[in-house]
């Protein structure tokens, strides 16, 4: 594709409404010139019209026109009518196969956090305190020599931490994975629009305002990384994602793994994993089945009276929240990359965007929120599947996530709930563990993945196991 001159980019801008893009530009370096124009060229510059008016200057309806909003049906973790150590062993088979990889959403920064580096990096296990990175890259390895093939790992970055991201793997010699194995590739990013004209804004004279385009931009960027493309020549078939803020994802789960690729009501497209909400206002998205389709809902966007419904036994009627963890084929990534019948849709987020007055030329920062960002999230995907699966996992197993300073959701919320699994792990093969006289835990244990990615992991390794009172004990 040729790269469009000076004189036809500037009539390109006038037709869509965006000439103050160039308001500065004769006034620019040689070097600000070569940049804006750059950023310019870059945008998809034919859809800019349709999102403004579509998401933009209008606000979409974030309620569904259908009367058919149902729970969607799971399989639940307790129940016995479903085989899992028959799901499990074809599970096992793909990983021996080399037919599965990991996906790691990790573009964020660790701001929230009072952290200045990309979130990945950030200190998450109760007593060494390893950055999550570094749990993933030993979950891949144990992996790897349980099931005898290495796991390709793919990880999505930003253009504010890529280059910190590939520094902190190269420093750290990648945690033992094989550097052929570990793939980085940088999201993409949206203009940032004027809530009220729609003009794109601009950062600086010579940059656009931009923002990510949300994790459900990872198909596109999976796609023109060549990552997609990489996994075919590998063999790869089934890419588990997940995002870099929970370190007790189980990343290869055999189980979740069997029945997306073989239970009879999955179309082995994309499969999601859920917990049992832990109350009717708990922020997750949940898993509805809307004309017959699963799909996410947002928590805001779900009715009030359908999250406060419950059953005759007093559970949530609506019990299943999303975690963020899901098994997509490959075949059906390349296809929503390749065809635009699977395009994705926008959410519209109102943010305060600091940006350049255009009548003085002077940095605004705005005290209200000012501009659109657009993003395209992932569980997006599920209502385009055929037939998409949703598989109940515990919450203390799985999800002890790091999203904020303090509180719920802490790192101090995570350490804990890391040691309390380790614990359960730990008395599931015999180990006594100290505990409190009120069932807490009386011991501080550190778990690494290199020791254990399941309970049965630890048997041959429990005689050799004491924990005292008061202990901090790594294993």
């Amino acid at each position: 594709m040729s790269t469009p001159s000076f004189p036809t980019l500037t009539q390109a801008l006038a037709s869509i409404n965006q000439s103050h893009l160039l308001t500065y530009y004769p006034s620019l370096s040689p070097d600000s010139q070569s940049k804006l124009l750059a950023q310019i060229k870059a945008l998809d510059l034919r859809h800019i019209p349709k999102w403004v008016s579509e998401y933009v200057t209008a606000k979409p309806d974030a309620t569904t026109a259908s009367t058919s909003i149902n729970p969607a049906p799971y399989y639940a973790i307790h129940d016995t009518s479903w085989d899992r150590s028959k799901y499990a062993k074809v599970g096992e088979q793909l990983l021996r196969d080399g037919k599965v990889a990991a996906f790691t959403v990790a573009g964020g920064q660790g701001t929230r956090l009072g952290y200045d580096g990309p979130k990945g990096c950030y200190p998450a296990t109760p007593i060494t305190n390893k950055p999550l990175f570094q749990v993933f890259a030993e979950g891949l390895l144990a992996a790897g020599r349980k099931y005898g093939r290495p796991i390709p790992w793919y990880i999505m970055t930003s253009p504010l931490n890529h280059a910190q991201t590939v520094a902190f793997f190269t420093q750290h010699s990648h945690f033992g994975l094989n550097a052929k194995d570990v793939k980085f590739f940088e999201q993409g990013v949206m203009p940032s629009f004027d809530m009220v004209s729609g003009k794109i804004l601009l950062a600086a004279k010579d940059e656009l305002a931009t923002n990510p385009d949300g994790h459900g931009g990872a198909i596109r960027a999976l796609d023109i990384s060549g990552s997609i493309a990489d996994m075919q020549s590998r063999g790869i078939a089934y890419l588990s994602y997940f995002q870099v803020d929970n370190p007790s994802v189980n990343i290869v789960d055999p189980v979740f793994l069997g029945l997306h690729a073989a239970a009879p009501d999955s179309s082995g497209e994309m499969s999601s994993k859920m917990v049992r909400k832990a109350g009717p206002d708990e922020k997750v998205g949940v898993f509805v089945s809307i004309d017959g389709r699963t799909q996410v809902m947002e928590y805001s966007d779900m009715p009030p009276a359908l999250s406060k419904a419950t059953l005759a036994d007093g559970s949530l009627k609506f019990p299943g929240g999303s975690i963020a963890i899901h098994i997509i084929s490959v075949e059906f990534l390349s296809r929503m990359a390749s065809d635009a019948r699977f395009a994705l849709p926008f959410h519209r987020a109102e943010k305060k965007v600091p940006h350049v007055d255009l009548s003085t030329g002077n940095l605004v920062n705005p005290e209200r929120p000012n501009a659109v960002k657009l993003e395209k999230f992932i569980f997006d995907a599920l209502p385009l599947c055929k037939n998409s699966l949703v598989y109940e996992t515990d919450r203390l197993e799985e999800f002890a996530p790091i999203k904020n300073a303090t509180g719920t959701d802490s790192a101090e919320s995570s350490k804990d709930l890391q040691s309390t699994r380790a614990a359960r792990w730990l008395e599931s093969v015999g180990v006594k563990v100290p505990r409190h006289t009120n069932g807490t835990v009386n011991a501080l244990i550190e778990l690494s993945p290199l020791t254990a990615i399941a309970p049965e992991d630890l048997k041959s390794k429990a005689a050799s196991i004491k924990i005292d009172p008061g202990a901090r004990i790594t294993l």
